[in-house]
């Protein structure tokens, strides 16, 4: 049966509480980042908030398990920090160290509380490291799914920031495409430009794939839905940037187009599309 958490934790966080967080800070400081005015207050205050949370956990529950009710505090505030570390540019070591660096003061104080019972100092110090390193663990978890959560947003919006849709004219719209069109892309360049057509009450939309650099099965299949798409909305696409070797990969690949207006540069496709709305560009014969 596992014992019971020791009280000699919860004493020794009580008794020497100034003398820790003090040590703590320093150890903290050197880190390697460096830290203004307000990010050491900000620390101290965090440290302090910490460590009432330890004392309160440790003195209502004589148990390490981290994920029974008298740890929620403890719990949502490393959540907290963690969340704000990883949004605020901090890295997985600096998160880190507001846990791990802990223990060598934690130790100190243990030490010289209970030096006397070798025995009972040793029960303590082991605790100690397995709460640590099971608050820790929590708190790098965190850090890591903020992380991630940061990422796929920040991809989200690259996606998004890539596939403008621009108004070449009243009824003509233009969507440049640049870089590899997969899955996920599609989905957004059809919702993208879905919304442009509604918007605008546009009849054409031309896609340019001159930025594309490889169109394979999957590419022209997404290109094919996108064109259906916009089709049951009541507008015609055209597809331009069909370089030579673009078309002889589609004719390779058995990609059927046929039904597709295609032209080898945007401008073509825009002349096509005026055309095709009864307008024409002229010069001015001045």
């Amino acid at each position: 049966m596992k014992p019971a958490f020791t009280n000699a934790f919860a004493e020794v966080i009580t008794n020497k509480e100034q003398t820790i967080i003090s040590q703590w800070l320093g150890l903290q400081s050197k880190t390697g980042r460096r830290m203004s005015g307000a990010e050491q207050q900000e620390a101290a205050r965090e440290a302090r908030e910490f460590m009432d949370g330890l004392k309160s956990a440790t003195g209502n529950e004589k148990s390490d398990d981290i994920n029974r009710p008298a740890w929620t505090p403890v719990r949502d505030f490393l959540s907290g920090l963690s969340t704000r570390r990883a949004k605020s540019g901090y890295t997985p070591s600096e998160t880190a160290s507001f846990v791990f660096s802990l223990k060598e003061p934690l130790f100190a104080a243990i030490e010289e509380h209970l030096g006397s019972d070798r025995e009972a100092a040793l029960k303590a110090v082991w605790q100690t490291t397995l709460l640590i390193d099971k608050l820790g663990l929590l708190t790098m978890e965190v850090f890591q799914k903020t992380r991630e959560d940061v990422i796929s947003r920040q991809q989200q919006e690259l996606l998004e920031l890539s596939t403008p849709v621009v108004r070449l004219w009243d009824n003509v719209l233009a969507l440049p495409l640049i870089g590899t069109l997969d899955s996920a892309r599609t989905q957004i360049v059809m919702q993208n430009l879905l919304e442009a057509i509604v918007q605008t009450r546009s009849d054409y939309a031309i896609i340019d794939i001159t930025g594309v650099p490889v169109v394979d099965t999957l590419v022209a299949q997404h290109l094919l839905k996108t064109v259906a798409a916009a089709r049951l909305m009541g507008a015609d696409c055209l597809i331009s940037g069909i370089r030579p070797q673009i078309a002889q990969t589609i004719i390779h690949l058995g990609v059927d187009l046929s039904e597709v207006t295609t032209k080898a540069t945007l401008a073509d496709a825009f002349a096509e599309a005026l055309r095709r709305s009864g307008l024409k560009l002229a010069k001015d014969q001045k």
